[in-house]
C-alpha cells in the first residue's frame, strides 16, 4: 500500500510521522539510556585509553557539542570501528526491561500516515528495540546511523533512490547540495544536515510531516528543517516545539487531527500492516 499516495489523495493535513526511538517510544525510566552512557564511558576508557578522570566530563561535553559522544570522538580524531563501538555500547543493554506496548501499537496502526523511525542509533539496536516493544511492523522504514553514515558514500545516494519505493514517495528526490559530512565525520541529529538528509531520504514534505523526539535540541533542529514538532517526555513546551507530551501515549488527545478523515484509510492500513519494518541502510 502506498501510504504517501493515500495522504496526498485525501488532502490530509499530515502525510508522514517521523519518530525518534530511544526515550521517545519508551520512557527514560527503563534505564536503557543510563546503561548506554556507562557503556560509552567504558569504551572510552578501555579502547581509547582516555584518562579515567576525564571520561565522564569528556563524554558529556562531546555529546552536547556534536550530538553524540561517538560523533565527537571521531571529530577529535579518535580511530575505532563503528560496528565494534555499537556492539560494545548496545550489545550489553538491558533490553529485557523493554516490554511489548499494545497501547502504542494500536495507536500507531490506527494512524493513516506513513510512519518512519529517525534515530542516531545503529540498525541492530533499532531492530532489537522495535522487536522488544512489539512495534517492528508498525513503521514503513528506519533511518538510522548506517543510513546517514554508509561505508561507501555512494550508498547514501542509493538510499535516496531506493527509499523512493520503501517510504512510499512518488516524486523524484532533490539530490542537490546533499552532503554526508558535517562538522563531524559522523552525520547525526541534531545537525540540520542530518534532518535535511532524512527528509530527502524519506522523500516527504516537511510541511506535512510531524517529528516526535524527547530531545529539546533535536526539536529545535526539526523546526528549523521545516517540520511540525512534538516534544515527548515532558508537558512543558520548549523552543521550536508545537506540542509537548508527557507520554507518547497522549498523542490522540493532543493531536486528534492526525486521525481526521482517516477512518477508511485506517482499516486499510491495519489490514496491510503485517510487514516487517525495512531498515533503510
Amino acid at each position: 500500500m502506498n501510504m504517501d499516495a493515500v495522504g496526498r489523495a485525501s488532502g490530509a493535513k499530515y502525510e508522514c510521522l517521523l519518530f525518534d526511538m530511544d526515550d521517545t517510544l519508551y520512557p527514560l525510566s527503563t534505564g536503557i539510556n543510563l546503561t548506554c552512557r556507562k557503556n560509552i564511558e567504558e569504551f572510552m576508557l578501555q579502547y581509547l585509553n582516555i584518562e579515567e578522570s576525564e571520561v565522564p566530563r569528556m563524554c558529556l561535553e562531546l555529546y552536547k557539542e556534536y550530538g553524540t559522544t561517538m560523533a565527537g570522538l571521531k571529530a577529535l580524531g579518535y580511530e575505532f570501528d563503528n560496528d565494534e563501538f555499537h556492539e560494545y555500547v548496545h550489545g550489553r543493554l538491558p533490553y529485557e526491561t523493554l516490554r511489548p506496548d499494545p497501547v502504542l501499537r494500536n495507536l500507531l496502526l490506527s494512524m493513516p500516515q506513513q510512519k518512519i523511525i529517525f534515530t542516531n542509533a545503529d540498525k541492530a539496536h533499532a531492530r532489537q528495540v522495535l522487536k522488544r516493544l512489539g512495534l517492528e511492523d508498525c513503521f514503513e522504514g528506519v533511518i538510522c546511523f548506517e543510513t546517514l553514515n554508509p561505508l561507501d558514500p555512494a550508498d547514501f545516494m542509493d538510499a535516496l533512490d531506493n527509499n523512493q519505493v520503501l517510504a512510499g514517495g512518488d516524486q523524484e528526490p532533490n539530490t542537490a547540495d546533499i552532503s554526508v559530512n558535517s562538522k563531524s565525520p559522523v552525520l547525526c541529529k541534531p545537525s540540520l544536515e542530518a534532518f535535511e538528509a532524512a527528509i530527502r531520504i524519506a522523500n516527504v514534505d516537511p510541511k506535512k510531516t510531524i517529528f516526535f523526539d524527547d530531545s529539546a535540541r533535536n526539536i529545535a533542529s526539526g523546526k528549523a528543517a521545516g517540520l511540525h514538532t512534538v516534544l515527548v517526555g515532558s508537558s512543558v513546551l520548549v523552543p521550536g516545539a508545537d506540542y509537548a507530551l508527557r507520554s507518547i501515549h497522549n498523542i490522540k488527545e493532543a493531536i486528534p487531527e492526525i486521525w481526521d478523515g482517516g477512518d477508511e484509510q485506517v482499516k486499510q492500513v491495519i489490514q496491510s500492516a503485517a510487514v516487517e519494518t525495512v531498515v533503510l541502510a
